[in-house]
């Protein structure tokens, strides 16, 4: 069984160091460690569905698909999290043992206990990403989709998938329609 987080503020290589030998995960911002709680049946159904969407389409070219229990990094180290499901095509991350630095795509499936922090500083820090095309955020208790995708300029824009419509990554130029998504969630 893990151990409780040390007192006080933490160096990014000592949360690294530490989280090694938890059995629970926990996400680093600037110092501070969170314990990542556990997923609805209908939030690792969604995760499911789309990583094997996206493992499918992406099986013999360069990116790769990975899911939960994968860090990802941000810029120097300030902040450590566990995506739902993350794309990268960058060979770097793909020798990486535990850590991506360049997804290309991330999602997040929200619940109700990660909603607010999945909306507010993790996409803004997920968005300061440089490699970042596309960021998504679904909501399996609306069965709800939000697309983000990176403009010119890194202007974001929000897209609305609606029931019916397909999740256009243009980033992977592939859709995954708005059924296979939410397949066995009821």
């Amino acid at each position: 069984m893990g151990e409780a987080p040390p007192a006080g503020s933490m160096t990014a290589a000592e949360y690294l160091a530490w989280e090694a030998g938890q059995m629970e995960k926990h996400e680093y911002v600037r110092g501070e460690v969170f314990s990542v709680g556990g997923a609805s049946r209908r939030r690792v159904t969604v995760s499911g569905n789309l990583f094997l969407e996206l493992a499918q389409v992406l099986a013999d070219g360069p990116c790769r698909v990975y899911m939960a229990d994968m860090k990802l990094a941000l810029e120097a180290d300030t902040a450590y999290f566990y995506p739902d499901v993350l794309v990268t095509c960058d060979p770097d991350d793909h020798r990486a043992d535990q850590v991506m630095r360049r997804p290309l795509l991330v999602v997040e499936v929200l619940s109700p206990s990660t909603a607010a922090n999945d909306r507010g500083e993790k996409a803004s820090a997920y968005r300061s990403l440089p490699s970042l095309r596309e960021f998504v955020l679904v909501d399996p208790e609306r069965q709800t989709v939000e697309l983000y995708q990176r403009q010119e300029e890194n202007v974001w824009q929000l897209r609305d998938v609606r029931p019916g419509q397909s999740l256009l990554l243009s980033s992977l130029e592939l859709e995954i329609p708005w059924q296979r998504i939410f397949r066995n969630v009821d």
